[in-house]
This record gives C-alpha cells, sequence and structure tokens, in this order.
C-alpha cells in the first residue's frame, strides 16, 4: 500500500479544491447544461455485450461520494432527497471539510491528515445516502435485535478481554481479512476502485480494499444450503431489464452488516447504468431478525482513469498496522502497570 499518501497541501489546497467544486455539474441540478444532461440520461441505453447483456463493465471508483452522510442531517429535516440543491450540496461539503479542519486542529494534528488525494476533489451526487424510508432514517431495530447485542456486549464483558489482546480482538477489517458487504462497496479513506468484469452467466466485481473478488452466477442457480456462510455471503443475479440485480444471502454472523443476523440477513443490490460513465448501485437490507422493515441507501460508482486497474491490496495478518495496534496496547498497559505507586514496572 506504499503508493497511498496523505495529502499536506494546506488551507489553500482546500480553497481551489472548494473552487473546483463549485464549478463542477453535480447530480440533480436541474439548470442549464446540468438539465441538458439529465434529459439525456432518461433516453441513455448502455451498449451490449457480444453474447446480448447490458455492458456495464468496467473500473469504477466511488470517491466522489467521499464524506456523504448515511442519514439525512438534521439540517434537511422535512426535505426530500430529490430537492437538495447544488448550492446546498456545496455548502454542506465546505462545512464538513471546515469541520474536519477544526477537529485536526484541537487535536493538534495536521489539519489535512485526513485527507487522501483520491478523495480531494469529491463531488457527491446526493446530501444522504439512505433513499427508504423517504425520511432517510434507518429503520428502528428490532427487540431480538437489541438483546442480541446486549448478550454479545455482556459476554464480551464477562470474558475479560481488552480491545487488543490478541489479533482475534479486531475487526476482520483491520486483520485484513474482509470488510463483507456492502461494506467492501463503501467509500473509506482510499482503496475506492472496483472493478466489473462479465461474461455469459456471469458477472465478477473485484475490489480494490482487501481485494477480494465476487463471482455472481446469473444463471438461475439456487443459493447454496443455509449451513455454509461466508464472509461475502452467497451472492445470485439476474437481469431486470437494463439493471443488474444481485441478492447475497448466507453471512457469517461475525460480519454481517450492522450486526445483523447472518442466517437471516438479505441484501439485494442493483446495478444501473445511469450513463456512458455512471452506475448507481443501491442496496436493500432485509433482515427480519434486527429491523422492522427493510431499508435502502444508495450512491453512484464513476468510471475514472479506464487503464488503471485497482492497485494491489499488499495487505495480511502480519502487516504493519496490526502489529503496532497490538504493540501500543502492550505498551499502554505497561505505563498504566508502572504508574501505579509501588509497581515494580512489571
Amino acid at each position: 500500500m506504499g503508493h497511498r499518501f496523505l495529502t499536506f497541501l494546506g488551507a489553500i489546497a482546500f480553497a481551489c479544491a472548494a473552487v473546483f467544486i463549485s464549478q463542477t455539474p453535480v447530480a440533480g441540478q436541474q439548470t442549464g447544461a446540468a438539465a441538458s444532461s439529465t434529459a439525456q440520461t432518461r433516453t441513455w441505453k448502455p451498449a451490449r455485450t457480444p453474447w446480448g447483456d447490458p455492458d456495464l463493465g468496467g473500473i469504477y471508483s466511488n470517491s466522489d461520494e467521499s464524506g456523504i452522510p448515511f442519514e439525512r442531517p438534521a439540517q434537511f429535516e422535512g426535505r426530500r432527497l430529490e430537492d437538495v440543491t447544488a448550492k446546498e450540496l456545496e455548502e454542506l461539503r465546505v462545512a464538513r471539510r471546515n469541520a474536519t479542519a477544526a477537529n485536526s486542529v484541537a487535536e493538534d494534528r495536521p489539519v489535512d491528515r485526513e485527507v487522501f488525494w483520491e478523495n480531494l476533489n469529491a463531488v457527491n451526487s446526493r446530501a444522504w445516502l439512505v433513499v427508504d424510508p423517504t425520511d432517510g432514517k434507518i429503520p428502528p431495530t428490532t427487540p431480538e435485535a437489541r438483546a442480541r447485542a446486549a448478550a454479545r456486549a455482556e459476554a464480551r464483558k464477562k470474558s475479560g478481554r481488552g480491545p487488543a489482546d490478541a489479533p482475534e480482538d479486531r475487526s476482520l477489517y483491520d486483520r485484513c481479512i474482509s470488510r463483507g458487504l456492502p461494506g467492501s462497496m463503501m467509500p473509506a479513506i482510499y482503496g475506492s476502485s472496483y472493478e466489473i468484469v462479465q461474461g455469459p452467466n456471469f458477472v465478477a466485481i473485484v475490489y480494490e480494499m482487501v481485494h477480494e473478488t465476487r463471482v455472481i452466477p446469473l444463471d438461475g442457480q439456487p443459493h447454496v444450503a443455509k449451513n455454509i456462510r461466508s464472509y461475502m455471503g452467497d451472492a445470485r443475479g439476474r437481469w431486470d431489464g437494463d439493471t443488474l440485480v444481485v441478492e447475497t444471502t448466507n453471512f457469517k454472523d461475525q460480519i454481517a452488516y450492522r450486526n445483523a443476523n447472518g442466517e437471516t440477513l438479505r441484501l439485494v443490490e442493483r446495478f444501473t447504468a445511469t450513463g456512458p460513465s455512471t452506475i448507481e448501485w443501491s442496496v436493500t437490507v432485509d433482515d427480519p431478525a434486527t429491523w422492522t422493515k427493510p431499508w435502502t441507501f444508495a450512491m453512484n460508482l464513476s468510471k475514472k482513469d479506464t487503464t488503471q486497474r485497482p492497485f494491489e491490496y499488499a495487505c495480511h495478518e502480519g502487516n504493519y498496522g496490526l502489529r503496532n495496534i497490538l504493540s501500543a496496547a502492550r505498551a499502554e498497559e505497561q505505563a498504566a502497570r508502572t504508574a501505579k505507586p509501588g509497581s515494580n514496572g512489571r
């Protein structure tokens, strides 16, 4: 991962970025050239593969969606997602950037420490991600889900283990095993590239982050037995017109999205090309054991440099990140022991 570096461009770079963003057309703007573009999008149809499927293949990025609030922000209470203007979107981005800078100053660290180059000029497509329910909020969890979470917390408390006693105490993401679904497609601080590869009766998606690959059959075969579960689940796809619909089940509990029940969680993804360089990706989260009703979020995937495939994610459990997490925990424990009155430092 040595090709990734934090940008140290200072306040001038941020000001330039803001000007750049303000001059860039934003999805949802309905005046001038943007209105013309929207009209073209309504009539646009994707090309076809040699075997007749809509052609979604290519290299995409979600870097422009970096920083979008997942649920509807308080300042948009009572508003619909489609009614938020381009000007309001820009104001939201600037406010978020200013808040990051203020937090950095308060914590005495570089102002642009948390900004990676690929996310610096993010041109968000929307003000928040949750599209259903229309209030932009995730539905309440069920009593069963709350009891399950409480039982997990109590079991962890009784175990006496700390957050970094051993590698197994860290997340599967920290351990470079998996980001799961839909996490593997969600914006992060870097590693925002994806490659979609198509063939007769299958689609494969390669994720830069953690470098996982999903192979999705399109031939109508059923899901595997319920007792066979994995980190990325069991995916089955089909075409609904020009939209690729992917249903995934059979998740392991330790990686089920937002502490869902891996046995009952069902994710339905929809990949719809909205133009020659944009796919709208939506995910319906359905788990009656965790939420009171299904809910959906959506974002855009954009074609960037089509010659640059996703970088190798040279990450494994022995890399510097995990080793440093564990060694730092040991150092903190040693410091605490040494600080006790009468301690001999052991």
